[in-house]
Formats: C-alpha cells, structure tokens, sequence
C-alpha cells in the first residue's frame, strides 16, 4: 500500500507547484516576484493588481487543495466495487490518500517545482483540502480568518489564527488521531511559512488590510 501513497503525495505536489499568483500576474504583465511583497500568493496578487485578478488567484489555489485532497477518495469510491487495489477496503485508508494529497500540495504551493522553489505561504490551497476533508473544520478556520481580520486588519495573524484554529476544533470534534495529528503539522507549517510576519507583529511593523506593502496569506 506504499505506492497509492507515492502517487497522491506526486500528484498533490504537482498540482500545488501550479504558480496560479504568478501566471495570472504575468498575463497582465507583471512579474509578481518582483513587486509588492514579491509573494505569489492571492493577497500580493490583490494589492498590486486589484480585487479581480487577486480573488481568481485565491479561488485557483483553494481548487487544487480541494482536487489534490479529493481526487484519491472520488478514485477510491468510483472503484471500490470493482475490488480495486489501490484503495483496499479500508475507508481510512482512503481517507488518508486526501491527507497526503493535501499535504503535497501545500509543500508544492510553497516550493513549487515551476518557479525555482519559490512560492506562498499555502493557506488558500489548504484551505480548499479541508473543505473537502474536514468541512466543519475549514467553515470555522473561515470565521476565525474573517473575525480576525475585521478586528486587527492583519491578514497574516488572522491566517495564523485560522490555521491553529484547525486541530483545535479537530480534537474538540472527536475526529481521528491522525486528522488531530496533520492538522497539528499543517498549522505549525503555515506559523513557519509566516515567521517573517509574526517578527513584524511582535515589532508592530506588520502592515494591515488597506495598506500597500503586505505580506501574502497564501
């Protein structure tokens, strides 16, 4: 059973290494590793080119969280009654082909094979693999995100709130070890990914929504 997990971890990484930022930037002719925060994420895309092109490139990373997370379980059910070896028998089994797909693309959106490893900060792409996933959970990351940013107007804390958000409602919702446990890892891997912003909360120099230069959320 090494091998499906092989497959969703290549394919999750790939379709995370897809530079969406830096694509949609370049097709109104910026390079967007070089302006703003130089972040390809949705959040340097919106500030530099507007609401339009920013929002296109959130809803595009969230969408390969969701089919790198989604594919292997849709695979495993359409060939289920088929006997198919590469799911077994074991729902959990299946459900953990999502967990490493979502956890390869996250890695990939960060260090994306496409652009010399360069990349975001995952948070849009792992939040659309955990619609998927853990619905209840990514629906209240979403309103911590939201609170967060109407009352402090930090992007990057409300991102870090809404990601240590995730395995705490996991252990509260009784979910499995292993969700409790990857969630855990997700979240300290979007803190690491914002080091540089928490350095600047901690100094109050951290820009907020509205103004020009900011970090990237995703």
């Amino acid at each position: 059973m090494v091998l499906p997990f092989l497959i969703a971890a290549v394919v999750g990484y790939l379709l995370g290494s897809l530079p969406f930022g830096y694509l949609v930037a370049r097709a109104k002719g910026v390079n967007i590793f070089e302006v703003g925060s130089k972040n390809p994420g949705a959040t340097n895309v919106r500030r530099v080119l507007g609401h339009g092109p920013g929002n296109l490139v959130m809803a595009l990373d969230a969408l390969k969280g969701a089919v790198a997370a989604g594919w292997p379980i849709l695979l495993c059910y359409l060939n289920r009654p088929a006997g198919s070896s590469y799911c077994g028998s074991d729902p959990y089994t299946t459900y953990e082909l999502g967990l490493v797909g979502l956890i390869g693309a996250m890695v990939g959106h960060a260090f994306s094979c496409f652009t010399k490893f360069r990349g975001g900060k995952s948070v849009a792409t792992g939040a659309g693999g955990f619609l998927v996933l853990f619905p209840y959970g990514a629906l209240i990351a979403l309103a911590a995100f939201l609170l967060v940013l109407a009352v402090f107007r930090y992007v990057s804390l409300a991102s870090i709130v809404a990601a240590l958000s995730l395995p705490v409602t996991a252990y509260f919702l009784n979910q499995p070890p292993l969700l409790i446990g990857l969630s855990a890892a997700v979240a300290a891997f979007i803190v690491i990914r914002h080091r540089a912003n928490v350095a600047r909360l901690l100094a109050g120099t951290e820009n907020k929504v509205g103004q020009k230069k900011a970090e990237s959320k995703s």
